[in-house]
C-alpha cells in the first residue's frame, strides 16, 4: 500500500474504459464493411477452429 506522499506525488489512475467499437471512436457515422469471412487455428498451445473477420472501415 502506498503512503500518502506517494499518493501527492503520484496519485491513483483511473482505469480506462474499452469500448467494443475502437475504429468508431468518436466517429458514428463511420461504416464497417465486413470484407471477408474464414475460419482460422490459433497458435500452440490452443487448438480450436475460430471464425474471423476481416473489415475495414470507411474515412
Amino acid at each position: 500500500m502506498p503512503t500518502i506522499q506517494q499518493l501527492v506525488r503520484l496519485p491513483r489512475q483511473k482505469a480506462v474504459k474499452k469500448t467494443k467499437s475502437p475504429a468508431l471512436k468518436a466517429c458514428p457515422q463511420r461504416r464497417g464493411v465486413c470484407t471477408r469471412v474464414y475460419t482460422t487455428t490459433p497458435k500452440k498451445p490452443n487448438s480450436a477452429v475460430r471464425k474471423v473477420q476481416e473489415s475495414i472501415t470507411s474515412g
